[in-house]
């Protein structure tokens, strides 16, 4: 009964807290800031720290299959935020002979992916002593993605190539590793502004006019004049662009410059 009679008696009691001020010299004379209960409130309020792993790192990346050939393209510029981190990093990685692997978002991740195909393909070659068919590479990438789904590469990639009967083959893919093969496609911080481009003069949607092959010179001019136009509208995609054209004799490689700011 006592107990309970002191507790409630303390309970009672007005609390006092300690008040301190610390005094900061400016340049309208000197100003007490209040430090009232500085180190209670520190102690209870609640904070939240935060890590990403990810930096989507921009640009953008291009694919056209043809009759007898295939064509990529990216630019190379890389940035992060409103910084540009890099002018001259590409985005295209030959794995084969007739392959190239394109890839957008997180460089770190882009690096870490082509090295991790790299080591199977050397793998598969020193086992069967022969290169991997594009179709296979499509695949295996497929696989290696998917393995990663629960942590992903953040890498949105496409894999352009000749497949067995010598016709351009695009595959394109999602973070976890869905695909498909088409006829054109594209990815990155530009992909709103190139699709429309590519279905219209490439895919030939809603159009009444007859449907024709396109030649080589002109799938390299559509990429070039996409590159042009999504460069005057989105930031992260500019400096220059490079290409990659797949035919039964090899991979050549182009450069075409685009606005550096």
């Amino acid at each position: 009964f006592i107990a309970s009679i002191l507790m409630m008696e303390f309970a009672m009691r007005p609390r006092t807290t300690a008040t301190s001020a610390v005094s900061i010299a400016t340049s309208d004379g000197p100003v007490s800031l209040q430090l009232d209960n500085l180190v209670d409130d520190f102690k209870t309020t609640p904070f939240e720290r935060r890590f990403n792993p990810y930096d989507f790192n921009g640009g953008t990346i291009v694919s056209i299959a043809g009759a007898d050939f295939a064509v990529c393209g990216g630019c190379t510029r890389i940035s992060t935020g409103y910084e540009i981190i890099s002018r001259n990093q590409s985005k295209l990685f030959p794995l084969t002979g007739q392959t190239v692997l394109s890839a957008a978002g997180c460089l770190s991740d882009i690096i870490t992916l082509r090295r991790m195909l790299d080591a199977r393909l050397t793998q598969y070659e020193h086992s069967h002593a022969v290169e991997m068919s594009g179709k296979a590479v499509s695949q295996l990438l497929s696989t290696t993605l998917y393995h990663r789904r629960f942590f992903p590469y953040y890498a949105f990639c496409m894999v352009t190539s000749l497949d067995e009967e010598g016709k351009g083959a695009v595959y394109g893919y999602d973070a976890v590793g869905s695909f498909k093969r088409d006829d054109y496609g594209c990815m990155g911080s530009g992909q709103n502004y190139v699709m429309p481009i590519l279905d219209n003069l490439v895919g030939h949607k809603n159009r009444l006019d007859e449907k024709k092959p396109l030649s080589l010179e002109e799938v390299i001019s559509i990429i070039k004049d996409v590159f042009v136009i999504v460069a005057e509208r989105d930031i992260y995609t500019g400096d220059s662009v490079e290409l990659k054209i797949i035919t039964k004799d090899g991979i050549t490689t182009e450069i075409f410059n685009l606005k550096k700011d």
